[in-house]
């Protein structure tokens, strides 16, 4: 009986050791075709990358480009968006299906189509079963086994998460893999403050060498109190749309519907959008410091008016201050 109980401390050591594991350099290197753009969005989750990015990407399908959007979010909700709903096979999963089963991977498995657009998903593993920063590092292996630098397309489109700063989701710009960034956010402390970080790690590869640069901001809900526009101003770079907070986006949204096409009121808004992205290039971001951050905001909304006051050893020991006897040795004077 004593042998199906798991050893938990076996499996939480392998745990820290693949954290720990810095990634594998069989990541996709080559060079994609010169007129391929490949260009990696962030944001915070939940701050509406994947509404961002499925309804630009069927706006610039209906423009005659050619497009492939790749989810690299946990969540998935990119592609779905982009089917209505539907979740499509995760490249992760399907992998290691197809392996215990001795078969191939192939496109058909991993990539699927609508309104011109082609889409696939990451994905990343199971919870508490591994981590999703090398989960993307085997899914871009996986996609260079399939052919990533010789598909033709105008647009490749990816969605990282921006919360996690780990190796696997700063990929793209670690390694050159995209010519730009495109950060999404609103008018929030804790979106920005993502955004934020997004451009200290561009900044930080460029002086390492590194090519990629932001393209801009997409400002999503905006309610026009201004402090979106204000961090692209200080970090300098541009706003290439302000999607506003409506409740008609939200209800579509949220009902899986894309407004990014000639025929819905939000046309002319994604049309102008996909119009920017392509032409606006990769410019060199100067990241704030947490004060400059929080100067962006009123102070009484940011807690910059409270005064740190330290605490005291009587107070970290609570009922059990009591003052105890000393052991130091008094000597009287002699």
């Amino acid at each position: 009986m004593k042998d199906d109980v798991p050893d938990l401390k076996d499996f939480d050591r392998r745990l820290r050791d693949e954290a720990h594991e810095e990634p594998t350099l069989e990541v996709p290197q080559g060079e994609p075709k010169s007129k391929t753009q490949i260009i990696a969005i962030y944001g915070k989750g939940g701050i509406g990358k994947s509404f961002t990015l499925a309804n630009l990407s069927h706006m610039m399908a209906e423009q005659g480009k050619r497009v492939l959007l790749i989810g690299c979010d946990p969540k998935s909700d990119t592609t779905s968006l982009l089917f209505g709903g539907k979740a499509c096979p995760t490249i992760i999963e399907t992998s290691t299906r197809k392996n215990l089963a001795g078969e191939a991977v192939k496109i058909g498995d991993v990539c699927f189509k609508r309104g011109g657009v082609f889409a696939m998903e990451l994905g990343g593993p199971e919870v508490g079963r591994g981590c999703g920063g090398r989960g993307i590092i085997h899914g871009f292996e996986l996609l260079e086994k399939l052919g990533f630098h010789d598909w033709d397309f105008d647009y490749v489109l990816l969605d990282f998460l921006g919360d996690v700063v780990c190796g696997g989701f700063g990929l793209p710009i670690a390694r050159d893999m995209a010519q730009k960034v495109i950060l999404v956010a609103s008018n929030d402390l804790q979106s920005l403050y993502v955004a934020n970080n997004v451009c200290s790690a561009v900044e930080y590869f460029r002086k390492l060498g590194g090519n990629v640069g932001v393209a801009g901001l997409v400002i999503n809900k905006d309610d026009h109190s201004g402090e979106a526009q204000a961090f692209a101003r200080a970090v300098n770079i541009p706003v290439l749309a302000a999607i506003p907070q409506d409740d008609d986006l939200r209800r579509k949204s949220a009902n899986y519907q894309i407004v990014g096409s000639a025929a819905s009121q939000w046309g002319d808004l994604f049309a102008e959008l996909a119009d920017a992205v392509s032409v606006a290039p990769p410019v060199r971001p100067a990241p704030l410091d947490q004060d400059g951050l929080l100067g962006l905001f009123d102070s009484k909304d940011t807690g910059g008016d409270i005064v740190l006051e330290p605490a005291t050893d009587a107070d970290m020991r609570g009922k059990y201050a009591a003052p105890r006897a000393s052991l130091e040795v008094v000597y009287d004077d002699a």
